[in-house]
């Protein structure tokens, strides 16, 4: 009797603590939301999508209405800048009050941060929307580091090809195939210049589906850099001189690339977003026969995150908008092509069923699936940056 009896004080006091450590969390949370009423939250995010662009618009009306807050988006080009600008911040002392109170980072830009202790940690599985978000997704490591809840997830992407069945019927589907496709229809390929992040995540892979022995990439590259990378090196030494322009110049940019499709000039173009096909088609900048595809072996892909610089002067209120970015309302009107069409990272299994019969209605349609390669860890991106222009960005 008396051991029944201390079995059911352990549990009523792991009961107790529970409880508590939920109220706790609920009266910080309470606290955060009253802190956060009338702060104004600098958001500085990739500003080189219509469709992005006009989401954020709605977030922003939407978290002045429902708590007060002001959230001024600033576009950027290369969140390298903004990185950039929080170290200056740093090394000129400026502990207070940044520039930067919430920005979208993800891959090397947070590995650079994260390092420097530039980034609020420990912080996004507080977060109350957690709960639905699905943690079988890459959600707690960013490019292979460990994010230790410096970041808080918002969407999922992965790279795709584009293509229209009028002028490209059968799809390459590995790197032999997109070789034998160059061959065939020369200066009709080609791919963003790095350090464009779609071209840098070709270059990935590239490297992925061409590596000997892909565990090396989780790791930082060491002195076996060179050997590791040859086979990527190789194949684009036979893939260059068919692309476009012979692989003297590259487009600068994907949004390039979707034009110099729509004009004819080349055969397919490069998305990080499955659901980019479906806007093109409703602008009516590709005809209705678009389709994306990717390699039968795999496709890079990622979650993308939101993170707050540990100098932000607006924490509560970041902490707030990100929260807003996991809700359900949030994330399947971002999932929405005639929206945006940026896949959740939330499970569906945790959504009403009303909502999962929405999420499912959004991605009606969509190209199979491809396999989701993980990126290498973020040390090898400048690396690969650095080689690749050694090689071919001179010319």
């Amino acid at each position: 009797m008396l051991t029944i009896c201390k079995s059911l004080a352990r549990v009523f006091s792991v009961a107790v603590a529970l409880f508590i450590s939920v109220c706790a969390h609920a009266d910080s949370w309470q606290e955060i939301e009253k802190q956060s009423a009338g702060q104004t939250v600098w958001f500085n995010a990739w500003g080189g999508d219509a469709s992005a662009n006009g989401y954020m618009q709605w977030v922003s009306e939407e978290v002045k209405k429902r708590y007060g807050i002001t959230l001024n988006i600033v576009k950027v080009a290369d969140a390298a800048d903004v990185v950039k600008r929080i170290q200056s911040e740093a090394a000129t002392g400026r502990t207070r009050k940044g520039s930067v109170d919430l920005m979208w980072v993800n891959g090397e830009n947070f590995h650079t941060l994260k390092q420097g202790g530039l980034l609020e940690t420990q912080w996004a599985e507080t977060l109350p929307n957690w709960r639905y978000v699905d943690t079988n997704k890459p959600v707690r490591e960013d490019f292979a580091v460990a994010t230790e809840g410096a970041e808080s997830p918002w969407g999922s992407a992965q790279l795709m090809f584009i293509a229209t069945h009028s002028r490209l019927a059968d799809a390459p589907g590995d790197l032999a195939s997109l070789l034998a496709l160059a061959k065939q229809h020369p200066g009709m390929l080609s791919y963003p210049r790095p350090p464009d992040f779609i071209g840098t995540a070709f270059l990935e892979s590239l490297l992925l589906l061409r590596v000997n022995d892909p565990q090396v990439l989780t790791k930082a590259p060491d002195e076996n850099f060179a050997t590791v990378t040859a086979p990527l090196w190789d194949y684009l030494d036979k893939l260059h001189p068919l692309l476009w322009r012979k692989g003297q110049d590259f487009p600068v940019s994907a949004a390039r690339m979707d034009r110099m499709l729509a004009d004819g000039e080349l055969l397919a173009t490069l998305t990080f977003n499955p659901a980019h096909v479906t806007h093109l088609v409703k602008r009516q900048q590709l005809p209705p026969d678009a389709y994306a595809f990717g390699f039968t072996q795999g496709m890079p892909g990622n979650v993308h995150f939101v993170a707050i610089p540990v100098n932000s002067s607006a924490k509560p209120a970041a902490k707030m908008v990100a929260n807003f970015l996991l809700s359900p309302e949030a994330q399947l009107r971002k999932a929405d092509p005639a929206v945006w069409g940026d896949p959740t990272v939330l499970d569906p299994t945790k959504l009403t069923a009303a909502q999962q019969q929405q999420l499912d209605a959004f991605t009606a349609g969509a190209p199979d699936a491809i396999p989701v390669l993980p990126e290498p860890n973020a040390a090898w991106i400048p690396a690969l940056e650095a080689e690749w222009t050694k090689r071919y960005g001179s010319r």
